[in-house]
């Protein structure tokens, strides 16, 4: 047959496989294009065989092998079907024309698997049957994938040599390894090199274990107790070896003794990333350190001597020095010590506790009207078995009075969590200030931490103690007394927090909120919105009216202690601030007024109008409010003040009180109405801009007298926008305006309660 003329559609049987779809003819081409199921393609020819003469099919066969062709299609019998004794016909060849081929291949790219209409279509525009745009396309793409295929063997053997290549490299680096202890060459025969590298490292760490031991040993004064890296019933798995229990002294009842020491090793292991000289140290303080809290929560006289009321203790400094002679070195001049002890039992399960001491985030959350910031310089143990026992980090804190008449303290501390038996832990700080070059030293922390002990029901039992040295020059004279006292910064006002805080934390678990109740916010969702909005006030309060060596307080006017101390910051891109520079203003003073009665006073949305100017002396009305714990004071509320001025009677007011033994806060904040009914209803309060102001109420140190202190310290913080541009320059009138706002609050809160108390 002439080349290029092709037997008419009609003219050629139709062969179709299982899937329907046509199928090449005969045996020729069937495993190359497509791959038919050859049972199928025989069936078929045996049916032309019958019907067809043979010269057709003869004539068929060869005009097959031209409408299979590709760009240069060359086709033959397929090798099954081939007689090995047949001499191989001579094969056909037909060209596409270079149009056709470059058209087929354009479409390839975009479309390597045509439909009958998208091949109907090219046929047409081509000039070409269907059958051979299928034909072309199917062996295009077997073309594309034996190309793939030879490429990815390509690569494969590439690899594969070069692992060949690394794997006789290490063979002969195993042949010729030495013994780094005696230069020899290694019994690679008996044991793996890793073991032998392991056994190696073992031996080193060993020795140092001993080392620290003997250390920890001296330091302390007591036997060394040798302490074996692993026993040998236990499988070597030295990445998975925990602390030691540390033993305390006989009698006192906290685990077994005897293996305190060793427990020195225990804790090496999981040090890193210190430097070598300071890692022993850190040690040796960390282990010393606990045993000296254990024994000063545990003992009493003649240690702690009740003082004259009974109703605090007294160190006695002369027995202390005597049962702990070592310590961190003498007293510096000019120090004062501050030693107390607090016990109480709060609401929450010990293990959540010790995670909320060894979570600095947490801790200083909890504590945010003591600590004013912190901050983990270095986690040395994470702890083992999945929790913190054993955990040793390296921080850096500064604890605050909320007042800024009373400088913060900053200190540079150690902080090592233990477990000393079934549901009882240990929690210890101690100072390394003497690792740390830097100012001059104001303040250090002797062994000071909490005891925890698991009581029933979900309680826990808390031990205290709070034991610093520090130089109080500083402090305002109204406030020595409540500092001198350890009411500033004291164990009680730790214990105290930690109460009305666990009691806070589970009013927002609380599931069986009383419905009938007017204003109680019932939604668990706008429950823990609405007190992680108020959390979020009470920390930036805190943090605006403390005298943290982060601020920079400029006295505007006033003598004495009624000194007006003002600061400035901008606001840029805190979605939790307006933007625009922010002013803030506190004073304190004193008040020949008991703390709970000033309390009750600024707390009572009643009396508000007597004292907030901002309020044009419109109604206060409470709209919702949440209990917050056993005082009916500690609860956060949402007031709306009804002004005369209709400009402002969309005003509300968000509003948290607390108050303890040790001291109270009321916190305020106007707020938006829409951002409020978003966190209500369960929204995120990050997003809802605060300028806290408000009070702080603290004892004044006095001694008291029936129970009550007789004497109150108040700060009085104001926190205002002046203006909505950050880069703006802050004027004097605006500074001017805020001395007056707070001046006059001050005079109308005396005038209050010095009428009331008369």
């Amino acid at each position: 047959m002439p080349a290029g003329i092709m037997i008419p559609p009609g003219h050629v049987p139709p062969m179709m496989g299982r899937n329907g779809k046509i199928t090449g003819f005969g045996s020729s081409s069937g495993l190359t294009l497509g791959q038919p199921n050859m049972l199928d393609g025989q069936q078929h020819q045996l049916e032309m065989s019958q019907n067809t003469p043979e010269s057709e099919m003869a004539k068929i066969r060869d005009d097959e092998f031209e409408s299979k062709s590709g760009s240069e299609n060359i086709e033959g019998a397929s090798g099954d079907d081939q007689d090995p004794n047949q001499r191989p016909r001579k094969k056909r060849y037909h060209r596409h024309t270079q149009l056709q081929i470059q058209e087929m291949e354009a479409f390839f790219k975009e479309c390597p698997h045509p439909d009958d209409k998208q091949r109907k279509e090219l046929s047409r525009e081509l000039g070409l049957e269907p059958l051979q745009v299928k034909f072309w396309f199917q062996n295009k793409r077997t073309q594309m994938k034996t190309q793939h295929e030879r490429q990815e063997n390509a690569q494969l053997r590439a690899d594969n040599e070069k692992l060949r290549t690394e794997n006789l490299r290490y063979k002969e680096a195993l042949s010729n390894a030495s013994c780094p202890n005696c230069g020899g060459p290694t019994a690679i025969g008996e044991m793996s090199f890793d073991e032998h590298q392991l056994r190696l490292e073992n031996a080193r760490l060993r020795e140092e274990i001993d080392r620290i031991s003997g250390i920890a040993a001296k330091y302390v004064g007591k036997p060394l107790v040798s302490y074996p890296l692993m026993s040998p019933s236990i499988p070597p798995r030295s990445l998975d070896l925990g602390v030691g229990n540390f033993g305390a002294q006989p009698g006192l009842g906290v685990g077994g003794g005897g293996e305190m020491y060793g427990a020195a090793g225990d804790l090496l292991r999981s040090v890193s990333g210190h430097s070598e000289a300071d890692k022993p140290m850190i040690i040796e303080l960390a282990v010393a350190a606990m045993e000296e809290l254990i024994r000063m929560a545990q003992l009493g006289e003649p240690l702690w001597v009740p003082s004259l009321d009974n109703a605090t203790e007294i160190l006695s400094e002369d027995e202390y020095i005597r049962v702990f002679p070592r310590g961190i070195g003498p007293k510096p001049a000019a120090f004062n010590t501050e030693a107390s002890r607090e016990t109480a039992v709060v609401i929450m399960n010990h293990i959540n506790l010790v995670e909320i001491l060894m979570d600095v985030n947490q801790w200083s959350s909890v504590f945010s009207s003591i600590v004013s910031r912190a901050m983990t310089l270095e986690v040395l143990s994470t702890g083992v078995a999945g929790n913190y026992n054993g955990a040793l980090q390296v921080m850096t804190a500064e604890f605050q009075v909320p007042s800024p008449l009373v400088p913060t303290r900053e200190s540079y501390f150690v902080r090592y969590c233990k477990q000393h038996a079934e549901g009882t832990w240990a929690v210890v700080d101690v100072s390394l200030d003497h690792l740390r070059p830097g100012p001059v030293l104001r303040c250090r922390r002797r062994p000071s931490g909490c005891l925890i002990q698991e009581m029933p029901n979900g309680y826990s039992k808390v031990t205290w103690v709070e034991h610093v040295e520090v130089d109080d020059r500083a402090v305002h004279s109204i406030y020595r007394g409540l500092v001198s006292c350890c009411l500033a910064f004291g164990a009680k006002r730790w214990v105290a927090t930690l109460d009305r805080q666990c009691e806070r934390l589970a009013s927002v678990m609380a599931s069986n909120i009383p419905a009938g109740d007017i204003g109680v916010i019932t939604s668990p969702d706008g429950r823990k919105s609405m007190l992680k909005l108020a959390e979020r006030m009470v920390v930036s309060f805190c943090a605006g009216v403390s005298a943290s060596t982060a601020h920079t307080w400029t006295t505007l006017s006033g003598s004495g202690a009624e000194d007006v101390r003002v600061m400035t910051r901008k606001s840029i891109d805190d979605p939790g601030r307006p933007p625009g520079i922010v002013l803030s203003a506190a004073t304190s003073f004193w008040l020949p007024v008991p703390p709970k009665k000033v309390f009750d006073f600024l707390r009572d949305e009643n009396s508000r109008s007597e004292w907030d100017i901002l309020s044009n002396g419109g109604v206060v009305q409470e709209m919702a409010h949440i209990a917050n714990g056993r005082d009916p004071g500690n609860c956060v509320s949402l007031l709306r003040v009804n002004s005369a001025n209709s400009s402002q009677s969309n005003m509300l007011i968000l509003q948290e009180s607390c108050t303890d033994s040790t001291g109270s806060l009321v916190i305020y904040a106007p707020v938006d109405v829409v951002a409020m009914n978003v966190v209500l209803n369960g929204g995120d309060p990050d997003y809802v801009a605060l300028l806290p102001s408000g009070f702080a109420i603290l004892p004044d140190g006095a001694p008291v007298q029936s129970g009550v202190h007789c004497g109150s310290l108040l700060t009085v913080a104001f926190q205002i926008l002046v203006d909505s541009v950050p880069t703006a320059k802050l004027s004097l009138g605006s500074v001017a305006t805020v001395n007056s706002l707070i001046a006059c609050t001050v005079e109308r809160i005396k005038a209050a309660v010095s009428c009331e108390s008369t």
